[in-house]
């Protein structure tokens, strides 16, 4: 058995009560309130009884391969916030692809990947047991991170002809530091360019500085 009801007069004990009849701790168990308690008037008239729905979350073979596990685990959050798509799975030499298929793509992506980044790190924090495999979990769904990839490619070249043509650093907006990644990269060949990271935290930014001497 690894779903069961249970009723208690407050949410908290229908849990404990859920946990020694499934024989596992609270953490193995994903709660569904159906019903909260409520004491009715005078704690005697309208009383009522709390009711949940208590699910087992399935322990990961310590056997399974590191993409396995993360797409398991993806899988699972997409349950706890009811949102219906199926996850493919890519697995390549330095990185492993999760794509999430189906609705709810703006709410998963959210403003500038901010959620889609948030469930990615999750993810790697939860999947990377195994200190053999190193490659970091990318989760991904619309091909968003190649669109956003391509739009931070775009505004690094129209950035870096504005710092040559005016002979002045021009300076990105508020980047977090995979995309800030991106914008180094698409300009470390100009050797008419330098960039550098600057601010702190979520206003961390990049920098780039026209060198003299070139055109």
């Amino acid at each position: 058995m690894d779903s069961i009801e249970v009723e208690g007069k407050t949410v908290e004990e229908a849990i404990i009560k859920a946990c020694e009849e499934l024989q596992v701790p609270r953490e193995r168990l994903n709660v569904e309130v159906i019903t909260n308690g409520s004491s009715g008037v005078f704690g005697l008239m309208g009383v009522k009884k709390a009711k949940i729905l208590a699910r087992v979350i399935p322990v990961a073979d310590k056997g399974e391969s590191k993409g396995a596990r993360a797409k398991a685990v993806l899988e699972n959050i997409l349950r706890r916030i009811n949102i219906e798509a199926a996850v493919e799975i890519r697995e390549e030499s330095e990185r492993i692809i999760l794509d999430i298929k189906g609705d709810g793509s703006g709410l998963l992506i959210g403003r500038r990947g901010q959620t889609l980044n948030a469930l990615q790190y999750i993810i790697n924090k939860i999947a990377s047991r195994d200190p053999e495999d190193k490659r970091q979990v990318i989760v991904d769904t619309e091909s968003y991170r190649e669109r956003r990839s391509q739009s931070l490619v775009d505004l690094a070249g129209r950035l870096s002809e504005k710092a040559k043509q005016k002979g002045v650093p021009v300076t990105t907006g508020p980047l977090d530091s995979s995309d800030r990644r991106i914008v180094h990269l698409a300009l470390k060949d100009d050797a008419g360019l330098s960039t550098k990271s600057k601010g702190d935290g979520v206003y961390r930014r990049v920098v780039i500085t026209p060198k003299k001497g070139y055109e």
